[in-house]
C-alpha cells in the first residue's frame, strides 16, 4: 500500500516533533515535512507533493484561514485543521471548514492526551487522503443549502439518532436545514472536539427551523429539538417514563472515539427500540455500524447513506455489510427519509 505523505504546518515546535513522532508510528503515514509558518508550507508543498496537510489556525506572518483559503484557490489538497480550541477558536474552525478544510481535531490539552489525539488523527489522515478536494466554484448560492424544505403532518414521540464524521459538517447541516420545526426529537454524534461542537451548535441554530443546541446531562430529547453531542464527552440515550432525556459520560474511547455513535445508537435502542429512527452518515471507520444492527434488532428503523454522496463511504459501508440498514439513501433524501419512516 502506497505510504500517505503529510506535511505538518505549525509554528511550535514542539507541536511539529510531537506530531512527526505520533504520525510515524504509522506504517501506512510518512510525515514528509513540517513548516513554521505558511511561507514555508507553500513551498514544501510544491516541492513535496503531500497528500494530506495538517495545519494550525494562529501562525504568524499569515494566518491559517486565509493560507486555507489561497491553498484550495491554487493547490487544492486534504487539509486537517489542528488547533488549540477555545469557544471564540471554535467559531474559527467554522469559517476555516466553510473555507476548505476537511475535518478538524483538537491539539492535547488538559482533557485530552496525546494518545486520544494520535488515534484520531491517523484516523481523520487516512480518511482524508481519500477525499477529493476541487477548487471552490465561484458562485453566491451555498452548495448545502437544501433545494426543498419538507414539511410533517403532525409531531410525534419518534426519536431520531444521527451518527458521522468525516464530511458530516456540511452533511448535518443540509439534513437538518431541510427538516420542519416539528421534527421528532433528534440525537447527534459527529466526531469533533470540544468547544467546535458548541459553536457548530449555534451555527445550525441560527439557520435551521429546529432548535439546535450543544447537549448539557439532562437535556430532554422532544419534538423540534436536536441535540449534538460535546467533543470530548459520550452522549447516551435515556427514558424516564415517556420523557426522553440524555445523559453526558466521560469513558475510554469506544471504537476509537469520545464521543461515539456506538454509545449513542446501543442505548437508543435500549431504551427506544421501535419507537427510533437511525441514520448513520459520512465517515472513516466503523463507529456505529454495530450499533446500528443492533437498532435494527431492538425494532427501529434504520438508514445508511449511500456511496455516491459520502464524502468518505466508512461507516455506512461497514453498517450496511453487517446487515444494520433497512434503507440506504442519498444524502439529498435523507430528510424526507427520515420524515416518512417517523410518521
Amino acid at each position: 500500500m502506497k505510504n500517505i505523505r503529510v506535511l505538518i504546518v505549525d509554528d511550535s515546535a514542539v507541536v511539529r516533533q510531537i506530531f512527526t513522532r505520533e504520525l510515524s508510528r504509522d506504517s501506512q503515514l510518512e510525515v514528509v515535512g513540517t513548516a513554521a509558518n505558511p511561507y514555508i508550507a507553500r513551498d514544501k508543498i510544491i516541492k513535496l507533493k503531500p497528500d494530506v496537510i495538517t495545519l494550525d489556525i494562529e501562525m504568524p506572518r499569515m494566518d491559517g484561514i486565509t493560507f486555507l483559503r489561497k491553498l484550495m484557490h491554487h493547490f487544492p489538497l486534504p487539509v486537517i485543521v489542528v488547533s488549540s480550541l477555545t469557544v471564540a477558536g471554535g467559531k474559527l474552525v467554522l469559517e476555516a471548514m466553510e473555507a476548505g478544510a476537511v475535518d478538524v481535531l483538537s491539539k492535547p490539552g488538559a482533557a485530552y492526551s496525546v494518545g486520544d489525539m494520535s488515534i484520531e488523527l491517523i484516523d481523520k489522515i487516512k480518511a482524508a487522503s481519500h477525499v477529493v478536494v476541487t477548487k471552490p466554484k465561484k458562485t453566491n448560492t451555498d452548495p448545502v443549502l437544501p433545494k426543498q424544505k419538507y414539511a410533517m403532518s403532525e409531531t410525534t414521540n419518534k426519536v431520531i439518532a444521527i451518527g458521522a464524521s468525516t464530511g458530516g459538517t456540511k452533511a448535518l447541516q443540509q439534513v437538518l436545514q431541510a427538516l420542519p420545526a416539528n421534527s421528532p426529537g433528534i440525537v447527534i454524534v459527529q466526531h469533533m472536539p470540544e468547544h467546535f461542537t458548541r459553536a457548530f451548535a449555534d451555527r445550525l441554530n441560527s439557520i435551521c427551523d429546529m432548535e439546535i443546541k450543544e447537549a448539557e446531562n439532562g437535556d430532554q430529547v422532544y419534538p423540534g429539538r436536536a441535540l449534538i453531542a460535546p467533543g470530548n464527552s459520550h452522549m447516551l440515550l435515556n427514558r424516564s417514563g415517556a420523557q426522553y432525556f440524555v445523559q453526558l459520560k466521560n469513558g475510554p474511547l469506544v471504537s476509537r472515539h469520545r464521543p461515539s455513535v456506538d454509545v449513542l445508537f446501543k442505548s437508543t435502542a435500549r431504551y427506544a427500540g421501535a419507537n427510533a429512527v437511525g441514520v448513520i452518515m459520512t465517515g472513516m471507520g466503523s463507529d456505529g455500524a454495530a450499533g446500528l444492527l443492533e437498532m435494527k434488532n431492538s425494532g427501529a428503523q434504520t438508514v445508511a447513506q449511500d456511496e455516491k454522496s459520502c464524502i468518505v463511504f466508512g461507516m455506512p459501508k461497514v453498517a450496511i455489510e453487517l446487515g444494520g440498514a433497512d434503507e440506504i439513501v442519498s444524502l439529498n433524501n435523507i430528510p424526507r427519509k427520515i420524515l416518512d419512516l417517523a410518521q
